[in-house]
């Protein structure tokens, strides 16, 4: 009789047991990579669309310079007086506020 009735059970539990984990696992990855990221990004794109003529950044490589030229793609940097030369924009790792110059 008891085996009966153990063999009617299901094993495993319940769906919704199941996928709580899953749930959790999704959401503590949301909350710890994904989101900063994201976060990380839009910062990097407003930092960019903002540069202008003049301002003064480094690029990734740890080259420091002057904006002389913008364009889309490109930007043209014054290293020296009489040295410039020509990036790519997403080359660009941030600018130097005026307080940090």
């Amino acid at each position: 009789m008891f085996f009966q009735y153990a063999a009617q059970q299901p094993a495993g539990g319940s769906l919704v047991t199941m996928i709580i984990p899953f749930v959790i696992m999704i959401a503590v990855f949301y909350f710890l990579l994904i989101r900063p990221q994201k976060k990380k990004q839009s910062q990097r794109s407003t930092m960019l669309n903002a540069l202008k003529k003049g301002d003064k950044i480094v690029t990734i490589g740890g080259l420091h310079g002057t904006i002389m030229e913008l364009t889309n793609d490109t930007v043209v940097l014054r290293v020296n007086d009489v040295t410039k030369l020509t990036f790519d924009r997403s080359a660009i790792s941030h600018a130097i506020k005026e307080s940090e110059g």
